[in-house]
């Protein structure tokens, strides 16, 4: 509880709050410089912002030489932690995590309710965001594809979506685990579980569905991509 209350007064601030934002879904590492550019700010009060986020472990940072000479730059990039906010506080995150593990250790049969499990979720949120559209037989791709962005946004993937130009294969690249402190025991269930979850997400959307995993960020890649055949 008292590391919530850190985070709420460190986020009342909107710069503040804005400056996360936009580093959660930069996806890259970021220095005072072009925090400063960027929000229009000195680069003292850009550095201070920085700091505060770091204080409560919200962001990380290392002093790393840029290559052109010079002093070596710091760089800011997204903490690992998980980053929670409820009133009143309840631990969600805890919660999951104990119900995953308790599946897995039922064997064969708990990966199964596991699995249905996640794709349950993906299609439940889904559901959440149809609710906001009237008609929704007649949905567009490009809508469709608002739909994927905000629920996965919402369930803290800080994803990044890309179509072609058929409108037939979108890309999307996944650059937060919510389930990371599970799957680094259970990697092979939890990256399944996640991949019903992803079905789950796409066929409630779509007719027909080929979702295929590119990289992993298990195997040390930057991200977890993916490519998803659809059918309107």
């Amino acid at each position: 509880m008292e590391q919530t209350l850190k985070i709420t007064n460190v986020l009342s601030d909107p710069t503040r709050y804005y400056i996360y934002q936009y580093i959660t879904k930069r996806h890259k590492d970021v220095t005072v410089q072009e925090i400063a550019d960027n929000f229009s700010i000195h680069p003292n009060v850009a550095r201070l912002h920085l700091s505060k986020l770091e204080d409560v472990n919200m962001l990380v940072s290392e002093t790393k030489k840029t290559g052109k000479g010079g002093r070596p730059s710091r760089l800011y990039r997204l903490s690992d932690d998980v980053v929670q906010l409820h009133f009143p506080y309840r631990d969600y995150q805890l919660l999951a995590k104990i119900a995953m593990e308790t599946m897995l250790d039922l064997g064969e049969e708990g990966r199964k309710a596991l699995y249905a499990t996640g794709k349950k979720f993906g299609s439940e949120l889904i559901g959440q965001e149809l609710k906001r559209y009237g008609n929704t037989d007649k949905l567009t791709f490009e809508q469709k594809l608002n739909i994927l962005k905000h629920a996965a946004d919402l369930s803290g993937f800080h994803p990044e979506f890309d179509a072609n130009e058929e409108k037939t294969i979108v890309y999307f690249q996944i650059y937060n685990c919510p389930f990371k402190e599970v799957a680094a025991r259970h990697a092979e269930p939890v990256c399944n579980m996640h991949y019903e979850f992803l079905k789950g997400m796409f066929e409630s959307l779509f007719d027909s569905l080929q979702l295929v995993e590119k990289q992993n960020m298990l195997t040390g890649c930057d991200s977890c991509a993916y490519k998803a055949i659809v059918g309107n």
